[in-house]
C-alpha cells in the first residue's frame, strides 16, 4: 500500500489500525481494546494490556538471536574514546542497575530523575527503570541548579542518578555541585543519589546518600522485568512553559511502545540490524524517542554520540561519525547542518568520507530552511526529509513516511500528516481555513498512541495549554498552512505570526528568503514593537566563513530580496549581523527573548539556553538599531 492508502485506511478504522501495529510488541497481556474515551477530551489507548519497555527494547532481542548484534555505539571524540555494547551486555548491565535500585525500593510508580552526559550509562539507566516500572524524568545534564530543583519538587523522585561531570570541548562541566546545590534548594529530598563516576573527574560522595554507581551494585540479584499496565507513564520529561514553571509531559507505556516501533520502518525506513543515528541529547525528547527507546524496540543499532557537529575537532565529525559506523540513517536538527555548513560551505569536508550506507538525512527541532536542505542534497544526493512533530507528542505529526511511499519532497513542507494525526489548520473563531491560508494548526482528537494523555499532576493545565482554545482539537501552537495537495507547511510559532498594520505575517516566510541570500549561513526574524503599524520584522544574520562582501551590503541586499521576494506589505527595513544567535541547547533559536529584548520586556533568562552571553550582543546590536524605543 502506499500513502495514501495506509492513511486512508488509519482514518477508516483508527482502533484497527494501532490493534494491527501492536502485533509488533511483545504482552504480557496483550490489549483487547485500542481506544478508551470515556473520559474524553482525555483519552488512553491500550488501556487493558500490560506490558514491560525493557523487555521490549532489550530482552527479547536476545532472545530472539539479537544477543550478539551491537546495540550501542559509544563515540566521544571531546574524551576521545569509543565502544560498543551488544544486546547480551546491555541486558546484563541493565539487569544489574535494575537490581540494585531495586535493593533500595525503588519500586513500580516511583519517579527517578536521570542527570547525565552522553554516554550509554544514561540509557542504562532510562531502561532499569522501566525494567522496574519506575518512572524516570531525565534532566538535561548541566542544567543550573535551581531549575534541577524545580523539577525534583514537581516529581519528588525517590532516587537521582547522576553523573560526575560532563565534557565540553575543551571544558569540563562539573555536575555534581549542580546537583548538590538543587538538593539544598528543592523542598523535596530523594533518599539516594547514585553517582557514576568519570575518569574526568571523579567527585567525594555525600555519605548516607551518594552511592557509587559500580559500589552499590556489587552482590546484588539482577532485577526481572516488572509487567505495567499499558496507561502506566514510562516517563516524565519537562518541557519549558510560558509561565516559566516546566510541564511535566507523560508519555504512556503501550502507546509508546506501539508507535514508535511503528516509526521506525515506516517513517525512517530501516530494518532490525540497520544502525540508526540522532545526534542529539538524551534530555530532548529527539533523545527519548530515538536515541534510547524507538531504535532499541526495533532491533535497530543506536549511536551515542558525545560531541559536537563543529569543533570536535572540526566540522567533519558527522561525515566520519556515518562512514565509521555505516549509518543508514540519520536525525539531526537543521541548526546543527547550518554550523557546519557555515565552517564548510562548499562541503569539502564530506568528500573525504565514504558515505555510501547512508540513504536518508532527516531534520527536525527547528524550520529547516530551503538553503541548507539545497546543500545537503547537492552534496550527499540522496533525499533530504524535513519533519514536524513535538516534545508533547514523542514522534512525527508530519512527514515523509520513507518506508511506505517516498513522496515528492516541497521544500519549505515536512510533507504530509502521518496515520494518527488528522491535523487542520483553523482561524481565531476555530475553523477551518482555505488551502494557503495562515492560520493555527490543531489535530483532531484523538491524539494517536504515544502522545501525551496529560500533564504530570496538572491536568487544569493540560486542558488549559492544549484542548481549550479549540475544543476537539488539541492546539500545537504552530502557525502554517496546508496547500492543495495536502502538503503542511509550519510558518512559525503561533506567536512568531506578526501583525504589520494589519497584515498577518510569517517571520519563518521571512527567514526563507534571507537563508537563501548566499552569504547567510543562519537567520532569525523577530517582531518588534512600531508605533504606527503595531508591529515590525527585525532580522538577525550570521554569516558564512570567508564571506568578503561588507555587512551594510548584505544588509542592503537582504531588506531587498524580502521586499522582492513578499513585498512590500512585510516593511522589511531593519536588519543587522551578529556573531551568534541564542539558542537553547537542543538548537532552537531563542526568537521570544530576543523579541523582549527589543520591546524593553523583561524575561526570564531560559534554563536552556546555550551561552547566555550572546544576549549581551543581541542587546548592543539592539540599541545601535535604536532598540527599545523610548516612549
Amino acid at each position: 500500500m502506499g500513502y495514501k492508502e495506509v492513511y486512508e485506511s488509519w482514518k477508516a478504522d483508527p482502533e484497527a489500525f494501532w490493534l494491527e501495529q501492536a502485533h509488533a510488541i511483545d504482552w504480557v497481556k496483550a490489549p483487547t481494546k485500542a481506544l478508551s474515551d470515556e473520559h474524553a477530551p482525555l483519552y488512553q489507548w491500550f488501556a487493558d494490556s500490560m506490558v514491560n519497555t525493557c523487555y521490549n527494547a532489550v530482552d527479547r532481542h536476545v532472545e530472539n538471536g539479537r544477543a550478539d548484534q551491537a546495540a550501542i555505539i559509544h563515540d566521544s571524540p571531546v574524551t576521545g574514546s569509543k565502544h560498543t555494547i551488544t544486546y547480551a551486555e546491555l541486558q546484563t548491565r541493565v539487569a544489574a542497575l535494575a537490581g540494585a535500585l531495586a535493593a533500595k525500593g525503588v519500586t513500580e510508580g516511583d519517579r527517578v530523575i536521570i542527570y547525565m552526559p552522553m554516554v550509554p550509562e544514561a540509557l542504562e539507566a532510562m531502561l532499569a527503570c522501566a525494567r522496574l516500572g519506575a518512572i524516570h524524568s531525565v534532566v538535561f545534564g548541566g542544567f543550573a541548579a535551581a531549575e534541577l530543583a524545580i523539577r525534583i519538587d514537581d516529581c519528588t523522585p525517590k532516587a537521582i542518578i547522576a553523573a560526575s561531570c560532563g565534557q565540553e570541548p575543551g571544558r569540563i562541566v562539573e555536575y555534581k555541585p549542580l546537583l548538590d546545590g538543587a538538593l539544598e534548594i528543592a523542598t523535596h529530598k530523594p533518599e539516594f543519589c547514585v553517582i557514576f563516576q568519570r575518569d574526568q573527574l571523579p567527585v567525594a560522595l555525600e555519605p548516607g546518600r551518594d552511592v557509587d554507581w559500580h559500589a552499590f551494585q556489587a552482590d546484588v540479584p539482577p532485577a526481572d522485568c516488572v509487567p505495567v499496565e499499558g496507561t502506566h507513564p514510562a516517563y516524565i520529561l519537562y518541557t519549558s512553559g510560558t509561565t516559566g514553571q516546566p510541564k511535566g509531559v507523560v508519555r504512556p507505556t503501550a502507546g509508546h511502545l506501539v508507535a514508535l516501533n511503528w516509526t521506525m520502518k515506516n517513517i525512517y525506513d530501516v530494518d532490525p540490524g540497520d544502525v540508526f543515528w540522532a545526534a542529539s541529547d538524551v534530555g530532548w525528547v529527539v533523545g527519548h524517542s530515538y536515541i534510547c527507546y524507538a531504535p532499541l524496540i526495533h532491533g535497530n543499532t543506536t549511536i551515542v554520540f558525545e560531541g559536537k557537529p563543529v569543533g570536535t575537532p572540526d566540522a567533519s565529525t558527522f561525515w566520519r561519525v556515518i562512514a565509521e559506523h555505516k549509518v543508514k540513517s540519520f536525525f539531526t536538527a537543521p541548526t546543527a547542518f547550518r554550523a557546519v555548513k557555515r565552517e564548510d560551505p562548499k562541503g569539502e569536508l564530506a568528500k573525504s568520507h565514504d558515505l555510501s550506507h547512508l540513504q536518508t538525512v532527516y531534520l527536525a527541532g527547528e524550520r529547516a530552511d530551503p538553503d541548507t536542505i539545497h546543500w545537503l542534497q547537492d552534496m550527499l544526493r540522496i533525499p533530504v526529509i524535513d519533519h514536524w512533530w513535538q516534545t508533547e507528542t514523542g514522534y512525527t505529526i508530519a512527514g515523509n513516511p520513507m518506508g511506505i511511499e517516498a513522496l515528492p519532497v516541497k521544500i519549505g513542507s515536512p510533507t504530509v500528516p502521518m496515520p494518527g494525526y488528522d491535523v487542520q489548520v483553523l482561524d481565531e473563531g476555530g475553523h477551518t481555513v482555505p488551502a494557503g491560508t495562515l492560520g493555527a494548526i490543531a489535530v483532531k482528537l484523538p491524539l494517536p498512541p504515544g502522545t501525551l494523555p496529560t500533564l504530570w499532576n496538572a491536568e487544569e493545565r493540560f486542558r488549559k495549554s492544549y484542548l481549550d482554545t479549540f475544543p476537539g482539537y488539541y492546539e500545537t501552537g504552530d502557525a502554517g498552512m496546508i496547500d492543495d495537495d495536502g502538503y503542511l507547511y509550519i510558518m512559525a510559532r503561533t506567536d512568531d505570526v506578526i501583525n504589520v498594520a494589519g497584515h498577518r505575517l510569517s517571520t519563518g516566510a521571512m527567514e526563507e528568503v534571507l537563508a537563501g541570500h548566499p552569504d547567510v549561513a543562519e537567520c532569525a526574524v523577530i517582531g518588534v514593537a512600531d508605533g504606527l503599524k503595531g508591529q515590525l520584522p527585525m532580522g538577525f544574520l550570521c554569516l558564512n566563513a570567508g564571506t568578503e562582501r561588507g555587512a551594510d551590503q548584505i544588509v542592503a541586499d537582504c531588506v531587498k530580496r524580502v521586499r522582492d521576494q513578499i513585498g512590500p506589505v512585510a516593511a522589511f527595513k531593519l536588519a543587522t549581523v551578529v556573531d551568534r544567535l541564542p539558542k537553547t541547547r537542543s538548537g532552537k533559536i531563542l526568537r521570544g527573548v530576543m523579541a523582549r529584548i527589543a520591546d524593553g520586556e523583561p524575561y526570564k533568562m531560559p534554563a536552556t539556553i546555550d551561552d547566555p552571553a550572546i544576549l549581551d550582543e543581541i542587546t548592543s546590536r539592539l540599541k545601535t538599531l535604536g532598540y527599545p524605543q523610548q516612549s
